[in-house]
């Protein structure tokens, strides 16, 4: 089975049913209803080589958020079942991805503690199907029922697309590189604490 989870969260707003493998390589299927949203989710796991599969459905009709922030919740809880005691993990990483005239920096700790904090200013009020006031409640909502500590800023970009596609593909290959297990840490919690 390895580092992997399968969440399911049913609300009066929405159905959702998240897998997510850690130790992929990169296969993603995923189906939200909203076109950018599965994009971003598409490329995240591409990039971070992690196997995802998205079902779900919400009240699309009101409008995006409740599926939106639902399907980041998943995949938040799903990652941090998936993980585990954290034992033997790099912990911290960065990433660095240019998106054309766009360049984001993502910086994550696995150390347990959800804190988000997002440095983006977006000029266009969505992008497709998805509000740009949504991103960061997005990648928060990640961070907080992943247990992680998640740093992303658009250094520079002229195109929203651009610029949230650059954050997904770091913030992709900056868990790839944080959830990898260290040879020499095997078995040890990476804190000196002894425990996360």
């Amino acid at each position: 089975m390895g580092r992997a989870s399968t969440i399911s969260r049913t609300t009066g707003e929405t159905a959702i049913t998240l897998s997510l493998r850690i130790d992929g390589v990169g296969n993603a299927a995923v189906n939200t209803g909203i076109g950018f949203l599965d994009h971003m989710l598409t490329l995240w796991a591409k990039h971070g080589l992690f196997d995802l599969e998205v079902r779900a459905q919400g009240d699309l009709h009101i409008d995006e958020h409740h599926t939106a922030e639902d399907t980041c919740i998943c995949l938040g809880r799903a990652l941090d079942e998936a993980l585990g005691e954290r034992r033997g993990l790099v912990r911290t990483a960065h990433s660095f991805v240019p998106m054309d005239e766009a360049l984001a920096l993502v910086a994550i700790d696995l150390g347990g503690r959800p804190y988000c904090v997002v440095q983006a200013e977006f000029t266009t009020p969505r992008v497709g199907q998805l509000g740009t006031d949504l991103i960061f409640h997005l990648l928060e909502s990640v961070a907080t029922h992943g247990r992680l500590n998640l740093h992303a800023q658009v250094l520079y970009g002229r195109n929203d697309h651009h610029k949230i596609e650059a954050i997904f593909k770091a913030f992709g290959r900056a868990l790839d590189a944080a959830t990898r297990l260290d040879p020499r840490m095997e078995g040890v919690v990476p804190s000196t604490k002894g425990m996360l």
